[in-house]
Formats: C-alpha cells, structure tokens, sequence
C-alpha cells in the first residue's frame, strides 16, 4: 500500500472545491502543511455551475487567503452588477424587487475562473482520489482511497460537497434533503445582439422572470472589466485563465413535478432537447424570453437537482471537520452557498493557524451559527419565490 509522504501535522483536505482551495491558499499561508486529494479526475470535470455571486463574506475571505496578487486578480476577472434582484412577469413588466441584504462587495464571477485562481500555487493537490473512509489512530488520522493508497495528518477536512462521504461516516445522522426543485442551466454568450435581449437593469446581481406555479427563469451575467488575458499579464503572468467571454447564466427552475420526465431523463437529454424542453415551458411568455432561450449554447445546457442541508445540534469536536456544502448545503435562493464555502475555509485555515487547543470546536460552534442561518435563509427564500419544500418540522 502507498502511503504519501506528509508532515505530521499535516492537514489532508478531501475536495477541491471553493472551500476545501481557500482552505488549502490559508494553510498554506499560514505555514502549515496541507494537501487536497479531489475524486474528479481534472479541474474541469463537471459543470457545476456558471456565475458565482460574491459579496463582502466571499471577498474578505479571499483576501484573507489569498496572495496579494491573486486577490487582485480575482478582483480584476469579476463583474461589478447593479445592486438588485428584480422580479418581472413573463411579459417583462418589472413587479417587484426583492431586498438583498447591503454589504459593500458586490461581484458576479465565473465559477472556473475563481477555482483556477485558488489553485494557482498549490502544489499539493491531488486529483482522481476517491476517498473511501477514515479512520483514527492515536493523534493520526488516515484518509483511505479507491485505489488503495492513504495519507496521514494530524486533521482531516472534508470539503467533498452534499455527497460527502466524509460527513456520512463522521456525522451519519446529518441529513440532505430534496428541496423539490429543479433548475436546467444554459449559458447565453454576450454579443452587441444578445445584449440587446435584456433591460439595463437585468444586469444586475440576479434578476428573475416569474411564470405559473412559481416556475421561472434566472439570469445573471459574467461581465468582465477588462479583458481577462490583460489581468493575468499584469497580475499572474504565469497563470493563464481558461474562460475569457461575457455571457449570461441562464437557468429554467420550477418543481420536480412539473416536469414530465425523471432526473435521470433529464440528465440524459442532449443540450438540444433540454433547450428545446425550456421552449416549451415558456411558450407565450414575452418573444424576449424566448429568444433568450434560443440563444443557449447548447453544449452548456445540465440539470441540478437541488437539495439542501437539515441543521443539527452541536456535535463534540474531533481532528476531522467539514467545510461548505459538505455540513451546510443550500438552495440558491440568498445567493450564499459560494461565500459560506470561502468563508469556513478562510475560519478553519485561522483556527488551526492560531495553536488553540480548542480550534476545531471554536471554528465549528461559529460555522454552525452563519453556516445553519445561510441554510434557514435560503429555504425561505426558496419557499417564497420557488415552491421550495420547507425545512423538516423542528429544523427551519
């Protein structure tokens, strides 16, 4: 069996996702040695998204993470939108707005861009490392993978989403839950045409256009200040970033009942024909919605089933931990899942920097208290606009 040679008091992190990378960009400021083990074979393996919504959370958590440099140029690859959600109805008559609550940052950024920035000088991430199980031996802990190697450190976090293998053994009474809701995402490239489709103000953080049975459409756009590859020259010379067009997000959302079709046949339609399912859905709302739909890239068209964490009680502090959508998943409804994920890892890579004996449970007791609110927020935020299937009874 292979075992990877670590320090001792080495931090092993299983994910690369935007909490597990802060957390590895904070250890690694810190002095202390980390390393990423991630399942998905390349950075780029999946679509998981498109635009990030990045407020004040999200940015000092960066900045506390991040050299000087990257931060600017994270800065430097994100849009400035208008500070609103407005809500309109399917003939693009503006309703209402919904109330976001003010902090002075406000960006929209593509996902890919801000993972290959938290990537950017770590040499210690590993990918195509399923991780089986964990155990513990004295003040060890051993992360066991699919392919039969380990790696040993004094903590282990797993920042490996809502599917977390290691919440399951860790916390296994911790629950994910179906929120009921469906989103089909497609990307609208933005040209001097497809600009023309949206009002000034939908180029704002989140904008949504209302239909029945509180199905809708979601936009928000990737709108760069200056050309991508400018930035890196002038920031990153070395780093070379993949994504470089504008666009806008663009995803259908409604509930899993609406739809004719199983996830699993949801997931097994080409871009096309999920297109083409959206079409259908917005027949006879304003030509404008239509034409946007028209206007996806086919090939970016997924389906997220969306699912959402159940707060629990407080649990007694060990050397394994978790980070982001691992213990508190949500729904997209506050825009909060990207910025609590940056911001628990910035909170753990300062625990376990401050030599506290008690770190892990001091970062865990405030985790729980923004992270289970973040949860709570975006439920009601879900059920109010989307039909979102409220928290189990005891726990919203």
């Amino acid at each position: 069996m292979t075992t990877y040679e670590l320090p001792e008091n080495a931090v092993l992190v299983i994910g690369a996702g935007l909490g597990g990378l802060c957390l590895a960009q904070g250890l690694r400021k810190a002095g202390i040695p980390c390393a990423v083990y991630e399942s998905d074979p390349t950075p780029d393996f999946r679509r998981q998204g498109y635009r990030l919504h990045i407020d004040s959370r999200g940015d000092d958590a960066l900045r506390a993470v991040l050299p000087p440099h990257l931060h600017e140029l994270f800065r430097a690859t994100s849009g400035r939108p208008k500070f609103a959600t407005p809500i309109y109805d399917t003939q693009l008559t503006r309703v209402t707005e919904v109330g976001l609550e003010h902090r002075p940052v406000q960006l929209n950024i593509n996902r890919f861009t801000l993972r290959q920035i938290l990537l950017e000088g770590l040499g210690n991430v590993h990918f195509g490392k399923e991780f089986v199980r964990y155990e513990r031996r004295g003040g060890t802990v051993i992360a066991h993978f699919a392919d039969g190697t380990e790696a040993r450190g004094s903590v282990l976090v797993g920042a490996d989403g809502v599917n977390s293998p290691v919440r399951r053994q860790y916390l296994p009474h911790a629950r994910i839950v179906d929120t009921g809701l469906r989103q089909l995402y497609g990307k609208i490239p933005l040209t001097a045409e497809t600009r023309e489709l949206f009002d000034p103000a939908m180029f704002a953080v989140f904008s949504i256009i209302s239909g029945p049975e509180k199905s809708m459409i979601g936009i928000a756009p990737v709108d760069y200040p200056e050309p991508v590859a400018d930035a890196c020259a002038r920031l990153a010379p070395g780093l070379r970033l993949r994504d470089h067009e504008p666009y806008m997000t663009c995803a259908f959302g409604a509930r899993k009942e609406t739809f004719a079709q199983s996830d699993d046949e949801l997931r097994a339609l080409s871009g096309e024909a999920m297109r083409e399912l959206v079409l259908e859905r917005v027949k006879g709302w304003h030509p404008r919605v239509t034409r946007m739909v028209e206007s996806w890239i086919p090939e970016t068209a997924f389906l997220i089933s969306i699912r959402t964490s159940v707060p629990i009680p407080p649990w007694e502090p060990t050397p394994v931990t978790l980070v982001g959508d691992a213990i508190h998943a949500m729904s997209p409804a506050a825009g909060a899942g990207a910025n609590t994920a940056m911001q628990d890892g910035a909170a753990l890579a300062a625990a376990l920097g401050s030599g506290k004996p008690d770190a892990i449970g001091e970062y865990e007791a405030e985790m729980r208290r923004y992270g289970f609110a973040a949860v709570r927020e975006s439920a009601a935020n879900g059920l109010r606009f989307m039909d979102q299937d409220p928290l189990p009874a005891g726990m919203s």
